[in-house]
């Protein structure tokens, strides 16, 4: 006889206090074998909270993204500035 899969919820309370222990310093594998869940679960855990707080691939490829806009326009702007300074200091 096949045995059901049974799916288990956990609350995001355990799965915080999980994912706790491991920033602790804690491998996942110990984790997830004192937790009783499979490692593969606490890595997804891992994964889903990292994008929630906009660290994941894409939030972070999005930061870059801004940031070399940011630089491109700071770098026009001390362009302008050195080029009306020039300007402004030659002696007529």
């Amino acid at each position: 006889e096949k045995q059901k899969r049974v799916n288990r919820q956990y609350d995001e309370a355990f799965k915080r206090q999980a994912l706790e222990l491991v920033s602790g310093g804690r491998t996942v594998a110990a984790v997830a074998k004192s937790l009783g869940i499979k490692a593969g679960v606490l890595y997804s855990w891992r994964s889903q909270a990292k994008q929630k707080r906009g660290l994941g691939k894409e939030g972070v490829n999005k930061e870059i993204k801004e940031l070399k806009k940011r630089l491109k326009e700071t770098e026009q702007e001390r362009d302008i500035l050195k080029k009306a300074l020039s300007i402004f200091s030659r002696k007529t």
